[in-house]
């Protein structure tokens, strides 16, 4: 066996790392000391910097300063004409001649003249005012000699000759010197001012202001001064090529810099105005980090600071530059360590060199020794990558001297094996979700991980255990066997497993066999040793045990093994079994509620449990195609779901519909029938004829002409009645002379004595109030449509033109009209307008109730399915007026099934249900009519489900011989059948 040595050993190889920290030692000490030096330097050329640059900044400015005090007193600011300032362009171009950065001169008057000469440097310049090619002085020109100021250009050449004098009334409009900052601060100060430097408009150049005060006139001298030459002067004082040098004002905007091209900002519009780059927006971050610190700076005092930006170290120095007369301005230097340091750096690389020549011997023997300890730790951590990855197809083969590592590789081989193992056992489990297949697929894969001959499942039912189900390790039944009701009692085994809460094993006892059932258990795998397993859930509450018998021992690992895999196991048979739970609680809850529609209304009877399954049967047929226009079509388990329950809930709405409509057998029908009421009322007319012949008798008149009258009165009362009672039975059609009739009749009158306005509801007194009450007596019609029988829709009741669940129906104006007239003259059947929609708003009540539920996901189209039985193909039919490419297969089915079955119903009072080949016939025309799928009810037909059905629920009496082929269509093969 090869000798193995403890990690320890090889510790000595750690020499190498000792001379690393030597050398690094000294390299630090070397470096620290080179940086300060260097930080030193850094510091005093800063402040040399400084001072140059200030010196610059004075030289610029001095001839401009000259030549504004001397103007100011020149005869030019006493001037009061074009003409005569004109006089003096000699003294001004000298004057720009001499000052390379001086821009311009100009003068601003008390009255608002203004008086400007400017340099014109180039060709963009020239375009920008539109000037002569010669160009190369523009005077501006604003005086008030005129009732209205006059403005004017005035372009002249290098001799100042005239080449073009050009009027700009709109110049002398829009600008007053008065209002200028120059000129309002020179005329508060004694001394000359200067503005701080600011992008010029024209050039696109960084320049000053200057202005002095004319003496004790109202003139103000200005001239514009150009800091061009400071961009040179930063490019000169740069420490290193990386080095950032700008001069910047109080609010960060930059001056100057080494390239001039970066100061400037053009905005993204065509026509907008350049700016002055801030440090900001200038593009360099260590920049950028600086604009805080400026405007917070000392005015007195050089600040250096060291930034962190974007992984790089920059040493900064920010210097206050004054000008008299000027706010202060900013020198900033921001120099990257890595070019400061290159010295010390440079040191430190010597350094290095020399270190490397030291250990160079040293090389290969770390070498060897580091290959030998770290390529196993190496294929180790790739393993450790692999688990972590959930690789476990190849075993773990790492072989190495140091015995730790060694055992390493051992531990992690079998850890691989057994999470593979847990995991594996883990998802199928987790895959199945049929509580019922369930529960054998858990025992196998227990058996099988435990190395077990035989396993028995139980469950805890009331606090007592059970068995499920029981196999031997090759998938076969254990033979079926009770335990005792004490059976985690008795079982010592068990009862000590449940007491730790651990999987316990043990040679198998007499008592745990007959407590546990066990006896054709272990004869049929011939087991002495028995593994107890508790199921434990989330609250540490028992649902179930599993006993594995085994032929022999249970190592320590494979029960720790086991007892994990046990919990795993425990929650996902919980969490099975509360989705079955739910699912039985859903199904319990959903036949509830169609029952109890059924219930609700003998119309309905049974439709609610009949429709689910004529749906059912119509789609089972479907996917039992093989070839025509269904071969394709199929359902899982989920979407079977999806149709039961839709077929279930697909009349749901209907609890919101009034029983005393739905129920209405006759028109005059609400609450009860109000056809005794008109009843009364020709009892009440034909008492009046009575009184009325008796009086006529008392009064002389002939008793057998009285009584010839009463007769034929009282014979007109009763066919009269007879006729508005067999109006209110209703029927398919009522012909419009029966209608005249009825409207004939309602003009008779009754006399009416007693207030009925009084022991009423009070909303019923509300509709009465409508009209004044009038006096009693009162003579009233013998049928009335009153403005108490109108209820009004109230706006809960309206459906919004564009509602969200895209409802098309028309809304009938009242909630409920009760006219007696207005309901026996409905033209067919006993529902007026307001009733048959309120009737027909059911599926429309469907459609919101169930949209309202949370479905899960594989049930989320069962509202669509529900809802959907009362469309039509063509697009006439309700809510939606939904086409058939609209709809999904599974509604148009419902559509077919609930057709039919209300056709073939027997427990509707109101009608006698059809025979099989009527309910057929009425349906082929609404096939015909485009009102059902064509295809479905062929294959409803070829597929014989009418006749299925017929034996399930139709009386015998109904069923009789259909002879199909009148009624379906010639094989077709579309494209998509069931779009």
């Amino acid at each position: 066996m090869k000798r193995r040595f403890p990690l320890h050993v090889h510790i000595s190889t750690l020499f190498l790392a000792l001379l690393l920290i030597v050398g690094g030692v000294i390299g630090g000490i070397g470096y620290t000391i080179s940086r300060d030096i260097l930080k030193s330097t850094a510091d005093a050329m800063s402040t040399r910097i400084g001072r140059e640059t200030l010196r610059e900044f004075t030289n610029l400015i001095g001839p401009a300063e000259m030549a504004t005090r001397l103007m100011s007193m020149d005869e030019i600011t006493r001037a009061e004409s074009l003409d005569q300032r004109l006089e003096n362009l000699g003294f001004i171009r000298e004057a720009l001649s001499n000052s390379p950065e001086l821009s311009s001169l100009y003068v601003g008057y008390g009255n608002g003249d203004f008086f400007l000469v400017r340099r014109i440097w180039n060709g963009d310049e020239r375009k920008h005012y539109d000037a002569p090619e010669q160009t190369a002085y523009v005077v501006q020109s604003i005086d008030h000699e005129r009732t209205a100021p006059r403005g004017r250009f005035i372009f002249l050449d290098s001799s100042l000759a005239t080449l073009r004098s050009d009027e700009r009334p709109d110049y002398a409009t829009s600008y007053d010197p008065r209002t200028r900052d120059w000129y309002k601060t020179a005329m508060t100060t004694s001394g000359q001012i200067k503005t701080p430097p600011y992008l010029f408009y024209t050039n696109k150049q960084v320049g000053t202001t200057l202005a002095n005060r004319a003496g004790a006139t109202s003139a103000v001298v200005g001239a514009d001064i150009l800091l061009a030459t400071l961009d040179q002067t930063m490019a000169k004082q740069k420490v290193t090529p990386g080095t950032h040098t700008v001069l910047v004002n109080r609010t960060g905007q930059i001056l100057a810099h080494e390239d001039n091209a970066k100061v400037i900002r053009l905005p993204p519009t065509a026509d907008g105005r350049p700016v002055l780059a801030t440090l900001s927006d200038f593009g360099a971050p260590v920049l950028a980090q600086l604009s805080p610190l400026i405007q917070g700076a000392n005015d007195e005092m050089m600040q250096t600071r060291t930034l962190e930006v974007d992984g790089e170290t920059w040493y900064v120095t920010v210097s206050p530059l004054k000008l008299e007369g000027a706010a202060p301005l900013f020198l900033i230097s921001a120099i990257p360590e890595v070019e400061l340091m290159a010295a010390a750096h440079t040191l430190m690389r010597q350094l290095f060199v020399a270190m490397a020549l030291v250990i160079a011997l040293a090389i290969p023997i770390t070498w060897s020794l580091a290959r030998a300890i770290s390529g196993p730790l190496r294929k180790l951590a790739g393993e450790a990558d692999a688990i972590r990855h959930f690789e476990f197809s190849k075993p773990v083969t790492v072989d190495s001297p140091v015995l730790e590592v060694s055992e390493l590789a051992l531990t992690m081989d079998s850890m691989k094996r057994t999470i593979r193992r847990f995991l594996d056992i883990s998802m199928a489990v987790a895959a199945e979700n049929n509580f019922d297949r369930l529960l054998p697929r858990l025992l196998t894969e227990t058996i099988s991980a435990a190395d077990a001959d035989a396993g028995v499942l139980y469950l805890t039912d009331n606090d007592v255990l059970l068995p499920a189900t029981g196999l031997l390790s090759d998938g076969s039944e254990l033979p079926p066997s009770a335990p005792r009701p004490d059976s985690i009692t008795g079982s010592p085994l068990l009862h000590a497993a449940i007491q730790t809460r651990t999987a316990r094993s043990a040679r198998i006892a007499e008592a745990d066999i007959d407590a546990l059932g066990l006896v054709d258990a272990v004869k049929a795998s011939g087991a002495s040793h028995a593994i107890a397993v508790p199921l434990l859930n989330r609250q540490q509450h028992l649902v179930g045990a599993m006993v594995l018998l085994r032929n022999g021992e249970t190592d320590d690992a494979r029960l720790s093994f086991i007892g994990a895999l046990s919990g795993s196991a425990a929650v996902s048979l919980e969490a099975k079994a509360l989705i079955r739970a739910q699912k039985l609680l859903f199904e319990a809850l959903i036949q509830l509620i169609a029952g109890a529609i059924d219930a609700k209304s003998a119309y309905t009877g049974g439709h609610c449990a009949r429709v689910p399954e004529l749906t059912k049967m119509l789609a089972r047929a479907a996917c039992d195609q093989t070839s025509g226009l269904f071969k394709d079509f199929s359902l899982n388990e989920d979407e079977w779901e999806a149709v039961h329950v839709a077929a279930w809930l697909h009349d749901c709405g209907k609890v919101t519909t009034p029983e005393y409509v739905v129920d209405k057998a006759t028109k005059l029908e609400t609450l009860y029938d109000r056809v005794h009421e008109i009843r009364m009322r020709f009892e009440v007319l034909k008492r009046d004829a009575e009184i009325a012949c008796l009086k006529a008798i008392a009064a002389g008149k002939s008793e057998a002409s009285a009584r010839e009258k009463l007769s034929a009165e009282l014979a007109r009362l009763d066919d009269d009645f007879a006729f508005v009672a067999s109006c209110n039975e209703g029927g398919e059609f009522m012909a419009p002379d029966k209608q005249e009739r009825l409207r004939s009749i309602a003009e008779r009158t009754w006399l009416r004595t007693l207030d009925d306005r009084i022991g009423i509801s009070h909303e019923e007194k509300e509709r009465k109030e409508r009209s004044p009450a009038p006096d009693l007596p009162v003579l009233e019609p013998l049928l009335a449509d009153k403005p108490e029988h109108r209820l009004e829709r109230q706006a809960q009741d309206r459906m919004p033109e564009n509602n969200r669940w895209g409802f098309k129906m028309p809304v009938p104006e009242l909630l409920y009209n009760k006219g007696e007239l207005y309901n026996l003259s409905v033209a067919r059947g006993t529902l007026s307008e307001e009733e048959r929609y309120k009737i027909n708003e059911h599926i429309v009540q469907t459609l919101i109730m169930l949209s309202e539920l949370p479905f899960p996901k594989h049930l989320r189209e069962v509202p669509e399915i529900a809802a959907g039985h009362h469309e039509k193909m063509d697009g006439t039919g309700y809510p939606k007026r939904l086409h058939r490419e609209e709809m999904s297969p599974l509604a148009r089915m419902m559509a077919i099934a609930d057709i039919f079955e209300a056709l073939t119903a027997v427990d509707r009072p109101y009608k006698k249900g059809k025979t099989l080949s009527e309910a057929i016939k009425i349906m082929s025309f609404m096939k015909k009519d485009q009102h059902i799928d064509p295809d479905l009810f062929d294959l409803f037909l070829r597929s014989g489900i009418y006749r299925d059905y017929a034996a399930r629920f139709m009386r015998p009496e109904q069923i009789d011989e259909v002879d199909i082929s009148a009624y379906v269509s010639p094989p077709a093969e579309p494209a998509s059948p069931l779009a």
